[in-house]
């Protein structure tokens, strides 16, 4: 029987880094050489086991437990310590649920609540945009045209971008036999099915939505794409380091996604187009 850690132990254990891989290190290394944005800015990936983030020509993902009692104040918190020696001007947060105007509209299944109505910028001090999870992936992962993003991990994310505009979806929760596809391609469907059954059953998801939807291309990303050997037909393997390429693409010149600005920021900036008038 293995001995039970210490609180201590266990809160230095929460805070750790994922593992290093050849992709993500590359993936890195490009974007610290041509960075999408003119702004330092700070990505955050939230998800239902963890929180990684990384911030604008830093090389090292950082990353804390999250789960069930992870309320948004507690996120911000460990955020704030974790990169506590890092410098960013803005902040980018992929949120695990759907978002409207830059605001969660849903608390989510696999975190603590209050996420709904909590000011990130306020709470950052900075501007901060906050989009769905998928989202920031998608966009992490797109090269052009028309792409359909669906990421396997916890449930099933997805995103559609059409020449550059990212339209979040809630595909996971549409009626697929007697429950819903994230039932059956998400994290439970794949512990509970197997492997060989889940890549079946995965397989057959990707042709009903690619044959609805009619995309040029087709992403597969999330945690649970490393079980996917081979592919289903014309998709390619995302990457979840796509999400921080996402997050800094979010702070690039003509994205359209409006920013949420902290009190003391807002009134500078109105002050400022006084003076500028």
């Amino acid at each position: 029987m293995k001995a039970s850690l210490s609180p201590a132990k266990r809160r230095r254990a929460a805070i750790q880094q994922p593992q290093a891989d050849a992709a993500l290190t590359a993936l890195i290394d490009a974007m610290v050489a041509t960075p999408p944005s003119n702004k330092t800015v700070l990505v955050i990936d939230v998800g239902g086991t963890s929180v990684k983030i990384l911030a604008s020509g830093q090389t090292e993902v950082r990353s804390f437990q999250s789960g069930r009692k992870l309320t948004p104040d507690r996120m911000v918190s460990a955020v704030k310590k974790l990169a506590a020696n890092w410098k960013y001007e803005v902040v980018s947060v992929g949120y695990p649920g759907p978002v409207l105007a830059g605001q969660p509209t849903a608390e989510p299944p696999n975190l603590g609540q209050g996420w709904v109505e909590f000011d990130f910028a306020a709470a950052f001090g900075r501007p901060v945009k906050v989009v769905n999870d998928a989202a920031m992936q998608a966009l992490g992962s797109y090269n052009g045209g028309k792409m359909l993003f669906l990421g396997l991990g916890t449930g099933l994310g997805s995103a559609l971008i059409v020449d550059g505009a990212v339209e979040p979806m809630e595909l996971g929760h549409l009626p697929y036999r007697k429950h819903t596809y994230e039932t059956y391609v998400g994290r439970a469907g794949f512990e509970r099915a197997g492997k060989r059954k889940w890549r079946r059953r995965v397989a057959d998801v990707v042709e009903r939505l690619t044959a609805a939807l009619q995309p040029d291309e087709t992403v597969i990303g999330g945690g649970n794409v490393r079980n996917l050997d081979p592919l289903p037909p014309r998709c390619r393997a995302g990457h979840n380091a796509n999400a921080f390429r996402g997050g800094f693409r979010l702070w690039a010149k003509g994205n359209a996604v409006a920013p949420h600005l902290p009190p003391r920021f807002g009134r500078r900036i109105q002050k400022d187009r006084r003076h500028a008038t």
